[in-house]
């Protein structure tokens, strides 16, 4: 029988590592110390090979039969290679060995949360928090349970009861804005994160996520002073500088944001979505060269960016090559079918070839995809009473008004439309129902018909409302 060898938690990790490694190679067998196993177990983890983690927990499970640490280990290890009910069985055994440790029941409720066993997952959660030292992730786990079950109020809770443990859990702290994304709460998500930065104030994270609830109440200008805190802490958060960006298009700041969006280069590889954002802003100035630079760049990252395909075509049809434009708002089209916008450049653009069968076609699709859009129902009613085709015309304009009754522009196109078709008494029934919608959108029936103008019965009336 060969000699044993005995190795304690004295010495180096990598020492116990590779004593392990001469073991195996030698086919011997050497005595190594709780410790030193943990070590080497620990070794085999970060390098990703469960494999080889496995094989030292049971060396060490045959050397410390007592040892729950070794089972729990070894759980952990099944969990990662889906062995779910050898790990449950390890689970058993390390419960037999030290019921009060709490990693326990950590991995047993991580365990039920994957099959989706949210109450069971719970129970082992809360008996782990009444056993852990540090209990800000076991809060945080209970968290997305809740999360996962629908409660987000009770995730909420146990967020901020995560973040009272530990101040620093950025993971607490971007799903408690998720949360109140999801119940759009952004007045208390305002309210919470002031109050954290009080603490906290070099928070970077906090900051960060208090700039986006501004932005999601459309209060940019409060949302890029939080940003520009969030990168003073933090100066390569490449989100931070993304969503300042954003934030300024939509103070129509286009110059500006584009300067911002290219500072995430420095920091982050460029990315198809930024390339996209500065192409739209080189498009809202009307440079569109540079525009259709950038949504080139970002098509060659990325080819299922539906957007940027689309704003080559826009800076194609602001040049009126409406053909070439066609040809990219459809490749847009055949990523997001179902997007309202593209259709409605698809009509236009249609439109302006002089393709009316395709125009109305594309219109048609626009008002069923989003029967709000007034102005594609205008348009779209346009382009059949160009063709002499009013009772067609008055048809959309009478859908239209059903699904935007209060929209003035549409009653005062459809007495344009009644007067051209000599349906006057029902034309001057809908210019009342238009005047007491909106009286000083008259001028849109001028607009329509000029000759209107010289007509006594209808200033009359229009008079009345607008004295």
């Amino acid at each position: 029988m060969e000699d044993e060898y005995e190795f304690g938690f004295t010495e180096d990790p990598k020492f116990s590592v590779e004593r392990y490694e001469e073991m195996i190679r030698n086919h011997d067998q050497y005595f190594f110390d709780a410790q030193a196993f943990e070590n080497i177990i620990d070794y085999y983890i970060e390098k990703n090979d469960a494999t080889k983690a496995l094989q030292v927990v049971e060396y060490a499970k045959n050397q410390h039969p007592f040892a729950a640490v070794f089972l729990i280990k070894q759980a952990q290890l099944l969990v990662v290679t889906s062995k779910v009910n050898e790990a449950f069985a390890a689970l058993d055994k390390a419960a037999l060995l030290e019921a009060s440790d709490a990693d326990i029941y950590i991995i047993r409720g991580n365990l039920y949360e994957s099959m989706d066993r949210y109450t069971e997952a719970l129970e082992n959660y809360e008996k782990a928090l009444n056993m852990a030292e540090e209990t800000d992730d076991i809060l945080l786990h209970i968290a997305y349970v809740y999360q996962n079950m629908g409660d987000y109020e009770q995730a909420i809770h146990y967020l901020k009861e995560c973040l009272k443990q530990n101040m620093e859990n950025q993971d607490a702290l971007y799903e408690l804005a998720f949360c109140y994304d999801v119940i759009d709460n952004q007045q208390e998500s305002i309210q919470f994160y002031q109050q954290y930065i009080d603490n906290e104030p070099y928070s970077y994270a906090a900051w960060y996520n208090l700039g986006n609830a501004f932005t999601k109440l459309s209060l940019f200008e409060k949302a890029i002073d939080a940003y520009d805190y969030a990168i003073l802490i933090k100066d390569s958060f490449a989100s931070a500088y993304f969503n300042k960006g954003n934030a300024l298009v939509n103070l129509e700041k286009y110059a500006e944001a584009i300067e911002v969006y290219r500072q995430t280069f420095e920091y982050e590889q460029p990315n198809a979505d930024t390339y996209c954002a500065i192409g739209e802003c080189y498009e809202k100035l009307e440079q569109m060269d540079e525009a259709r630079s950038f949504y080139k760049k970002s098509v060659r990252m990325d080819s299922k960016l539906a957007d940027a395909w689309f704003g080559i075509g826009v800076t194609l049809d602001f040049e009126e090559r409406y053909f070439e434009a066609l040809h990219f708002y459809r490749k847009a089209l055949d990523i997001d079918a179902l997007n309202a916008d593209y259709w409605f450049a698809i009509a236009d653009a249609e439109y302006k070839l002089g393709h009316l069968p395709e125009a109305e076609i594309a219109y048609e699709k626009v008002v069923e995809l989003n029967p709000l859009d007034v102005d594609a129902w205008l348009d779209y009613s346009s382009i059949l009473y160009e063709q002499e085709r009013l009772v067609d015309a008055t048809e959309v304009i009478a859908n239209a008004i059903k699904n935007n009754p209060e929209a003035a522009e549409l009653y005062y196109r459809m007495v344009a439309y009644l007067f051209a078709k000599g349906d006057y008494n029902e034309a001057l029934a809908n210019l009342e129902l238009a005047l007491t919608s909106d009286p000083d959108k008259h001028y849109i029936l001028f607009d329509y018909l000029p000759q209107l103008q010289k007509n006594k019965v209808i200033l009359d009336i229009i008079n009345r409302y607008t004295r």
